[in-house]
């Protein structure tokens, strides 16, 4: 059977606020986010989108509706079975401050049991894959903040997961750094053709790095609409200089323009 679609199936979510009054962040969410590709979630500051991706992993119940991962069998036929390997990169690096490059990244396989020389090697080739050889014995402490987000990246990749998830996770970078690191994940995401859904607030990060953009609209957050990306990949920074690049831009804009506003006034 073969991986084909994280399915989200009218998905509600309350939480309460700081009065303690009940808050409806995502109202009858659904959707169907294919295997192999990246999916972008873009909208307003507050819409859900991170509630979203915390009822996707697993690490939050919805009040309703349901997330299954669908399954092709020998026949054809789509049918639910068990969740997938998952790993998640945050914003925030949360990396072990004694521990070193190399630890942090072996972490998650350390806690699985993985024997030690198994770990180091699996560690040695996803911090190749970022960039960071050279750099196995550092502390966080001694690394740059692009650096640190690396290391996050090497950490989710470590695990072999079948489907990455991606919070904000350049939001608290500079401009050029965030740049570098949408090429070089862009690489990574081709080269292990990887099912990764995407939070930001960038459009033109939601682009570059998507298959697919899903646009939500302000609190509660919906999926106003799912567009696909027809951009040719491999993909580089020039590809912003495509016109269907643009366009993409101007539609997804115009779709959250008064969402945005709405949310501002809440």
């Amino acid at each position: 059977m073969s991986f084909e679609y994280i399915s989200i199936e009218g998905v509600s979510h309350r939480f309460l606020s700081r009065n303690r009054q009940p808050t409806t962040a995502l109202t009858d969410v659904s959707g169907l986010f294919p295997a192999g590709k990246v999916t972008s979630i873009v909208g307003p500051s507050g819409c859900g989108k991170s509630t979203l991706l915390l009822i996707m992993r697993g690490l939050v119940a919805p009040a309703q509706g349901q997330v299954r991962f669908l399954y092709r069998d020998a026949a054809g036929a789509l049918a639910p079975g068990e969740a997938p390997r998952m790993a998640t990169v945050w914003q925030s690096f949360n990396l072990l401050p004694w521990r070193t490059v190399a630890d942090n990244v072996a972490f998650g396989l350390e806690l699985q049991g993985v024997p030690l020389a198994e770990r180091r090697e699996r560690a040695a080739e996803a911090i190749r894959s970022v960039e960071l050889a050279g750099f196995e014995n550092h502390y966080p402490g001694q690394l740059s903040g692009g650096m640190k987000q690396r290391v996050g990246l090497a950490r989710g990749m470590v695990m072999s997961p079948d489907i990455l998830f991606l919070d904000e996770p350049f939001g608290a970078l500079d401009a050029q750094t965030r740049l570098y690191l949408q090429e070089q994940l862009s690489a990574l995401v081709e080269r292990h053709a990887k099912t990764v859904v995407l939070i930001t607030h960038s459009i033109e990060e939601a682009i570059f790095l998507g298959d697919h953009v899903v646009v939500m609209t302000a609190r509660p957050g919906r999926i106003a609409a799912s567009l696909p990306v027809d951009l040719p990949r491999p993909r580089d920074l020039d590809v912003q200089k495509d016109k269907r690049f643009g366009e993409l831009f101007a539609e997804i804009y115009g779709l959250l323009r008064d969402e945005v506003r709405k949310a501002m006034m809440n």
